[in-house]
Formats: structure tokens, sequence, C-alpha cells
């Protein structure tokens, strides 16, 4: 029983030693800003992970690469664009507003406002108060004299 728990506790320890990702940069403004970009890019497969967080071997190569643009001097925007061209706009958790993005916020709305027009429209002519007039008295007498002489033949 005790080598049971020992070797339990033991199991449990080796999560303290596992490695965590270490970057040695040149000065504290590359660490900030390769921190800002890790959490700014969106990981390709995990698709709502930022790749700061991603255990993802795409997430992981994704740091050396912004890493490595850091270290060449870099700015923030090149970065972005150099992921975004490799990874298009879904790489980055704010896509800049084009004709696509576009379609797609407006579209579910403009079709949400002509199904509620098309719902008010057939509600009023459902809702006409349809009248009686001298012609369809005249054409209901007709019928009925009609439907007399089929009767009595």
């Amino acid at each position: 029983m005790r080598l049971i728990i020992f070797l339990a506790s033991l199991l449990m320890t080796f999560s303290v030693f596992a490695q965590q990702d270490k970057y040695q940069f040149d000065n504290d403004e590359q660490a900030v800003r390769f921190s800002e970009l890790t959490k700014e890019l969106r990981c390709p497969k995990c698709q709502n992970q930022n790749i700061a967080d991603s255990d993802a071997v795409v997430a992981k190569d994704l740091r050396d690469k912004v890493l490595a643009l850091v270290k060449d001097g870099k700015t923030k925007d090149e970065v972005i664009e150099y992921m975004i061209d490799r990874y298009g706009y879904f790489v980055h958790y704010e896509p800049p507003v084009t004709p696509a993005t576009l379609v797609l916020w407006v579209l579910p709305v403009l079709i949400v406002v002509l199904g509620f027009g098309f719902i008010v429209i057939r509600q009023r002519k459902a809702s006409v108060k349809q009248t009686w007039t001298h012609e369809d008295e005249a054409l209901l007498a007709k019928l009925i004299k009609q439907n007399q002489r089929q009767e009595q033949s």
C-alpha cells in the first residue's frame, strides 16, 4: 500500500518538472512585443486559443517565428502582416474590415429585417377586411339559381 502511495505521489511531481518554453531577448522591449504578439495571434489548429497558450506544434512553430522576427527588429504590424500573408486573416484576432467581412456582418441582419418585413406585409394582407359588394351579391344569386335548376332536373 505504501508503495502505491509513493508511486502515485512520484507521478504527480513529474508535472512540476515539465519544461516551459524559455525565450531569450536582447532587451525588455522585445520581450513585451513578443508577449503582445503571441497573445494577439490565433493558433490555426486550436482556432479559439492564442499561440501563447496553445500546446499545438504549429503554435510552437509560430512562437519561434515570432521570436525570430522580433529579434530581427520587425515591428508589431510587420509581424502581424507576415503571419496574415501566410495563414490568412484568421490568424489575427482583429481582422481588418473588408468587403467580405462586411457581407458577413450585414447579410444576416438584412435577412432578419427582410423576414420581419415579409411577416408584417403578410399579416396586413390577412387582416384586411373584405367587403361584400353588389356584384358579389348578384353572383351569389346567379349561382343559387343555377344550383336550384340542376336539382330540379
